[in-house]
């Protein structure tokens, strides 16, 4: 062999050395797939997804299908030749790690975060699903949050339903603000509780009040919500799904048991969208991910946000009609039109 070819040769080798060790290395990149799915009419695990008692319930049939989005997890070092093939497949999706798992937080935190949201969501879906379904639905002032070296640390809990401020009942959260700054800073606050670890040993509470820095205005370090009270039980039986998007489609299965109407008249529709208390739909991540994986269990129809009807259309599934909706009375009409044929639903175009 000649120098000049023995030269190629080792340079050849080199080259593709460190093209191997390019696409081999990690990149700041996480994988997005579609995930499973699950009919809210259906059962899961031997339980009912939705499960209620002390209330009529109704016979369902069909799909009302939650949809999720596999991800990978937050110590996958993605290689770059994983990363663009990822980008070249249609059903999968490429990002920026650190725009789901943020610099800041670790893997458990962000964790805990989706499971706290998913709870979330499932409390909104039941009080839409119920008050669309004819039902009243009381909302309780409670204690969201307590912060950090607050005055009610270790004295008052997030959950603890407040009763009265100094004596006098509130029955909303923003009457709880207005009744402590009647106070001076520095001053005594009795605030009356049922608390969140022991509900029905109503008790008071005394809270030192502080100067808040920005204005001085008394305050006790609480963030005040509100709780809903059901006149009857409902209970969502699903685990390992995190984030708030399943709430409309939770909120639909509520309502399809609770009425005597069968919502899909034997249709299999799934769907996604957050969802508040008044039935308003909001955008949720990954809904690309989401028609696919909905495409592929069999789905006809997907009930998608409008604010991602646009990115769902771009890539739309063949056979799988995606339907706007901006609030659950949206998709209880588009559910009349799909179970009856008659009208016409409205798509997402791109």
């Amino acid at each position: 062999m000649s120098r000049r070819t023995a030269t190629l040769v080792v340079s050849g080798l080199l080259l593709l050395a460190l093209a191997c060790a390019v696409v081999l290395s990690p990149v700041p990149y996480a994988e997005l797939s579609p995930g499973p799915t699950y009919n809210t009419l259906g059962d899961h695990d031997g339980k009912p997804v939705i499960e209620i008692e002390g209330q009529q319930t109704y016979p369902t049939s069909g799909h009302l299908n939650m949809t999720t989005v596999s991800v990978t997890n937050k110590s996958y070092d993605m290689p770059l030749l994983d990363a663009l093939a990822g980008w070249v497949k249609g059903d999968n999706d490429v990002v920026l790690k650190k725009s789901l798992y943020p610099d800041d937080k670790s893997a458990a935190e962000v964790e805990r975060e989706n499971a706290e949201e998913f709870s979330s969501s499932q409390e909104h879906a039941k009080v839409a699903a119920l008050r669309a379904s004819g039902f009243t639905v009381d909302m309780l002032p409670i204690v969201a949050t307590v912060s950090k070296d607050a005055p009610a640390l270790g004295k008052l809990h997030a959950g603890d339903v407040i009763l009265a401020v100094d004596g006098t009942p509130v029955t909303k959260p923003e009457d709880v603000a207005p009744a402590i700054t009647k106070r001076k800073a520095g001053d005594p606050v009795t605030l009356t509780v049922d608390p969140a670890e022991a509900r029905g040993t109503r008790r008071d509470v005394t809270v030192i009040t502080r100067a808040a820095e920005d204005d001085g205005r008394p305050l006790v370090g609480i963030t005040p919500g509100e709780m809903p009270t059901f006149p009857f039980k409902v209970e969502i039986h699903l685990e390992d799904v995190g984030g708030p998007s399943a709430g409309l489609m939770f909120a639909l299965g509520i309502v399809d048991k609770l009425t005597p109407e069968d919502l899909t008249g034997g249709k299999f529709v799934a769907g996604t969208g957050t969802i508040d208390n008044d039935g308003k739909v909001g955008p949720i991540g990954g809904i690309q991910m989401k028609t696919i994986g909905a495409r592929d269990k069999g789905a006809k129809y997907f009930l998608t946000p409008e604010s991602n009807c646009a990115a769902a259309a771009q890539a739309k599934p063949d056979g799988l009609t995606l339907v706007r909706v901006d609030s659950l009375r949206d998709a209880l009409d588009a559910l009349k039109t799909i179970r009856t044929g008659q009208g016409a639903l409205t798509e997402c175009h791109a």
